[in-house]
């Protein structure tokens, strides 16, 4: 990792909201055990969306015929996807990887608990399959981090992942914005920024995965009230840690206004708020010469001008 990466997230303030999350889910008894806490219906419904990221991982990997024996999770929040992963046939290990580590009562379970999400110390040519979900976008060296994940596969392995990305939340970064520029303490940024899924195809090329492919998926969430939002937010631990954010608590005063606009500017049918999220998936392999290749430039047997002047004859 050189001095030249931008640093836009902050990875202490980023693992203390994580930590803060992982406490609304799980209590440790007087003896030490810990124990997941009985979901209520605020937790089940502000984990919908890493409910929706592993379900979308889960339909992907169904659509691959082979079987993966050695797998890595890197993000330790996605206890269905790791639940999922380890029924699936022809599994047989299961290693997570991340900065906050939930308990696990399952001894199939390999943890590894990373210093910094930028530095996955796997050994290269370790898994036949890496799933990430739902945290690639907080990492500041992510062209590092996907060059780490392509290693660590071995030739012909799969990486599918997805992340936070696009226009997300920009109903939210539209409100901040639009009432801070009338304060005298000026603008401060509030939803980091986003990569889009043309970019995420670009990055998987350079990373030298093999057959990449990234979509996105638009999911629209409606809420009574904008802070309704904000508290889902924060039990997901999407919250701000950009490096740049201004730093103490937001006046109420200020967070008042926020929601006053947020309700003018993105109000739908019952008074109820809107909020866009986008979803990237991504996929790619590690290179393996049973893949298919694009051909080289030239080494097509016909030319365009020729088909489609034959088109035009038979029509």
């Amino acid at each position: 990792m050189t001095g030249s990466i931008p640093r836009i997230f902050d990875e202490a303030a980023l693992l203390r909201s994580r930590k803060r999350a992982l406490s609304r889910k799980w209590a440790q008894d007087r003896k030490g055990t810990w124990e997941p806490l009985q979901p209520d219906q605020d937790r089940q419904r502000a984990n919908f969306l890493i409910t929706m990221a592993e379900q979308d991982i889960c339909e992907r990997l169904d659509l691959v015929r082979r079987t993966f024996a050695s797998v890595l999770v890197f993000g330790g929040h996605a206890d269905g996807l790791i639940r999922a992963l380890l029924e699936r046939p022809g599994v047989e290990r299961v290693e997570v990887a991340d900065i906050v580590l939930p308990p696990t009562i399952d001894a199939r379970i390999q943890r590894q608990q990373l210093r910094s999400l930028e530095t996955l110390g796997v050994l290269d040519g370790s898994f036949d399959l890496i799933v990430s979900p739902l945290l690639l976008h907080w990492i500041n060296d992510l062209p590092g981090v996907l060059a780490q994940l392509r290693r660590a596969l071995k030739p012909d392995g799969l990486l599918v992942a997805n992340l936070i990305g696009g226009r997300s939340l920009h109903e939210l970064r539209a409100s901040f914005l639009a009432v801070e520029s009338e304060l005298v303490t000026g603008v401060s940024p509030h939803v980091h920024p986003m990569i889009d899924v043309r970019e995420m195809g670009g990055l998987l090329q350079r990373a030298k995965f093999a057959l990449p492919v990234a979509d996105v998926d638009t999911v629209a969430v409606t809420y009574a009230h904008p802070l309704a939002l904000m508290r889902d937010l924060r039990d997901m631990a999407v919250t701000n840690v950009l490096m740049e954010r201004r730093r103490g608590c937001l006046r109420r005063e200020t967070l008042k206004r926020v929601v006053d606009h947020y309700q003018k500017a993105w109000a739908g049918e019952h008074a109820r708020v809107t909020a866009t999220l986008e979803i990237i998936t991504v996929t790619g392999w590690a290179p393996h010469e049973s893949q298919q290749k694009p051909l080289q430039p030239g080494a097509a047997q016909l030319r365009l001008a020729d088909v489609l002047n034959a088109k035009k004859r038979r029509e």
